[in-house]
């Protein structure tokens, strides 16, 4: 099982890769579903 730091670690790189996906794009507003399928395919791939 991953320490608390470790864990603290995941959850930042996880936030900031979403932050990159969102930087790339062009779009200026994203509805709540969008942000979910992002959520959605970080996980997927974290797999």
């Amino acid at each position: 099982m991953p320490s608390e730091n470790e864990m603290k670690r995941m959850d930042l790189a996880m936030l900031y890769e979403l932050r990159l996906i969102l930087n790339e794009s062009d779009k200026e507003t994203y509805t709540k579903a969008e942000l979910m399928d992002l959520l959605d395919q970080i996980a997927i791939t974290k797999k």
